[in-house]
């Protein structure tokens, strides 16, 4: 299997300029390490490892969510490692007429039944993951792909975007919150932990904590 880079490159500028995103993410989708990720994953899938989200769909939280638009920020693990269910929006699963484990959980904190979140997406909330892929079936396998784009991404939000609203679920995306000095954070467990368990998710009050935050800076609420 080949793929043309430059072509991809092209083509996701093109999906991230109307969204603002392109002047934020345009010095590292220009870059080797862009080119590093795309030859990763493309040497992956000619072994053999396929890998979710499809491409096309691997920056769909920041298409759904524009750059200025954008006031929280929830941050997971990795997309859902079954074929055909992650969506690029993290915790979304918008392909599935049921809620995945995950979303469940947060679901019952916030009384809803979602399973397609755009429409938290449109409100200005960004849904990454700490990877944007992963290995179908295997969870973890492409955080050290994502690890420099991650760090890029959070640096560069950091120095620019001082009143943004992170919330960051599980133990992968705690490990960031030092490059996120500037930022109001929540850390929570991720829910898949709860799911693990089968006990309850003890970080539902982090949704009506964030929307208090909002409120004081004068910005309208989410709702979840």
């Amino acid at each position: 299997m080949e793929i043309d880079i430059n072509n991809l490159r092209d083509q996701l500028n093109e999906k991230l300029e109307p969204t603002g995103w392109k002047r934020v993410l345009a010095p590292y989708i220009n870059g080797l390490s862009f080119d590093h990720i795309m030859n990763t994953l493309l040497d992956n899938v000619n072994n053999g490892r396929r890998f979710t989200p499809m491409f096309k769909d691997t920056f769909n939280a920041f298409i759904e969510c524009p750059y200025k638009e954008t006031k929280v920020v929830i941050v997971g693990q990795d997309p859902y490692p079954q074929l055909g269910v992650a969506d690029g929006i993290a915790f979304s699963c918008s392909k599935k007429d049921k809620a995945e484990k995950s979303l469940q959980y947060i679901n019952k904190a916030i009384d809803t039944e979602h399973t397609d979140l755009r429409c938290w997406s449109n409100q200005g909330v960004l849904l990454i993951n700490t990877a944007l892929t992963v290995e179908v079936n295997k969870i973890g396998s492409h955080y050290g792909i994502w690890k420099s784009f991650t760090e890029y991404l959070f640096e560069t939000l950091n120095r620019h975007n001082k009143d943004l609203v992170f919330i960051l679920m599980g133990k992968k995306a705690e490990e960031w919150a030092p490059l996120l000095s500037n930022m109001k954070i929540f850390k929570v467990a991720h829910p898949a932990s709860a799911a693990y368990r089968g006990g309850e998710w003890d970080s539902k009050d982090v949704f009506n904590k964030v929307n208090l935050e909002l409120e004081k800076q004068d910005k309208i609420c989410i709702e979840w």
